[in-house]
């Protein structure tokens, strides 16, 4: 056959955005091999006992035009649903013209952000605000220490060796100590003066107490679009999570002749000259290869050089088979009711609080990040308006102590608590279930102060491009994962392009997106 074909590693959004922008702007045929049974990546709508899950929280938003007509293209943006359609299920103002079910169901609503911290049993915002019941909750003591080692931070920079210079430079050290310190470590199981300060620069680049301050002086004057990212207030969110768009994307991809296989696990790729020739793949039936002209990777990168055989470096093989990463374990929990009194001024359904999420700062248990599903959508609840639907967010690594415990152990540990720093009463709990994600974030320390060596090898081979999180070993969002892979194609399609411009996504300011 004379066409041409790409073989894509992964189902994710860099992987299905590769997919379909093949499929749109150029004439190669893509086949999409993902190891697991389900579209998405951690990016991806988990299902139990009718309600739903989104696998670490995802926010749809970006700077670049291009992403959000994509997502336009799959979903239209619609505004927030009413409680009275949420209750009668009628959801008339998503279409004014009268119900659709094919229209109602899939669309992006328009939410409101609110994320807070949880630190001494009380909440706090963030980004840290100046606000009176900040120093309230502070007390006098901590809020003179955190005055203090603010100013001295403006007047006395620490060289941004590690995370943590990073953070004091633009927090001051009481401050960093109380609201970052803890919770990085609980991410990455090491202190932030170990971490490379590039995920700070990725991460929260743009964003400093300085700019916070600025922020809500300016708030009034200011343009939607010259906000700091991390200081939205809205965001798009998928009716039913995340997957749903991802679904809604695949099934593109297949409608306009691409190919996806689950369980299909890519294991070797052999290389010959400076080119792949072929992938060995894990199929249900056994095990078989494919050839294709190009080859696009998300999969992590220590298992991509794991699988190229003896031909790569020894130098870049041993770099990339140390490449840390952090796994990720979720628990949801339905219940009842939370204990925490809203006393903001968000509406919610059932009088719940408001927050999207929650950090958890407190330093006497192992939960980092706890999600409430009914406030990114009240249709990732069976029954949102009589119980709460949340997600308790745990780090570690494969094969530690909490990874191995067993779902009936970890869940009661993770109830135990939720109790103990008063979110819930476990009298109130009616259900629970236990997801693990291998390899959810790649981690800036160990051996990645040389990850430039791996880069450089793998650019070298003509055909195959890197793209998404764990294919570049970049804490990409989303949004850059999917800039990845409109850049990847780009490359594809016009030889004067160097792949440099798929790395340097996420690197310039524009790009920059908080979690």
């Amino acid at each position: 056959m004379s066409e041409k074909t790409a073989i894509i590693i992964g189902a994710g959004p860099a992987g299905l955005t590769a997919a379909y922008e093949l499929l749109k702007n150029t004439d190669i045929i893509p086949l999409v091999l993902e190891e697991s049974d389900f579209i998405g990546g951690i990016s991806r709508t988990a299902q139990h006992n009718g309600n739903r899950m989104d696998i670490g929280g995802h926010r749809f938003f970006s700077k670049n035009e291009k992403v959000n007509r994509l997502w336009q293209e799959l979903m239209p943006l619609q505004g927030a649903p009413s409680f009275d359609d949420i209750r009668t299920q009628t959801h008339k103002d998503l279409n004014p013209n009268g119900p659709d079910p094919e229209i109602d169901e899939k669309v992006l609503l328009l939410r409101n952000r609110v994320s807070r911290i949880y630190y001494l049993r009380k909440f706090f915002d963030y980004p840290i605000s100046l606000k009176p019941e900040t120093f309230i909750n502070m007390g006098f003591s901590r809020t003179f220490k955190a005055g203090m080692g603010y100013l001295k931070s403006c007047v006395s920079k620490k060289e941004e060796t590690s995370l943590e210079n990073f953070y004091i430079n633009r927090f001051g050290r009481p401050l960093y100590e109380m609201f970052f310190e803890d919770y990085t470590e609980k991410l990455w199981g090491i202190n932030p003066s170990h971490i490379a300060a590039d995920w700070g620069a990725q991460r929260v680049k743009g964003l400093s107490l300085t700019k916070a301050v600025i922020n809500v002086l300016t708030k009034p004057f200011k343009k939607k679009e010259n906000t700091e990212t991390s200081l939205i207030e809205q965001f798009y969110y998928p009716k039913k999570g995340p997957g749903q768009l991802w679904e809604t994307l695949a099934d593109e991809v297949e409608k306009m002749g691409g190919k996806i296989l689950k369980n299909n696990r890519v294991t070797t790729l052999t290389v010959e000259g400076k080119k792949i020739k072929y992938v060995g793949v894990e199929t249900p039936e056994g095990y078989t290869q494919y050839k294709a002209d190009y080859f696009i990777s998300t999969m992590p990168v220590k298992d991509l050089i794991n699988g190229m055989g003896d031909d790569v470096p020894n130098t870049v093989r041993e770099i990339a088979l140390d490449l840390p990463y952090r796994d990720f374990i979720t628990v949801g929990v339905l219940a009842d009711r939370l204990l925490l009194e809203n006393k903001t001024k968000h509406r919610t359904l059932g009088n719940i609080v408001p927050d999207c999420w929650i950090y958890i700062q407190e330093r006497d248990v192992k939960l980092g990040r706890l999600q409430i599903f009914n406030n990114w959508s009240p249709y990732m609840v069976k029954d949102p308006e009589n119980t709460v639907w949340i997600g308790l967010e745990y780090f570690c690594n494969e094969g530690d102590e909490y990874w191995n415990m067993s779902d009936s152990e970890f869940i009661d540990f993770a109830v135990d608590e939720l109790q103990k720093i008063g979110i819930i009463d476990k009298a109130d709990v009616k259900d629970c279930v236990r997801i693990k994600v291998k390899k959810a974030y790649p981690a800036y320390f160990g051996s990645y102060n040389e990850f430039s060596k791996v880069r450089e090898y793998l650019d070298s081979i003509d055909n195959l491009y890197c793209i998404g999180r764990n294919g570049m070993h970049r804490y990409n969002n989303m949004d850059h994962s999917m800039l990845t892979a409109i850049e990847a194609v780009n490359c594809i399609t016009n030889p004067n392009h160097n792949k440099s411009r798929i790395w340097d996504v996420n690197t310039e300011q524009e790009y920059h997106e908080e979690k």
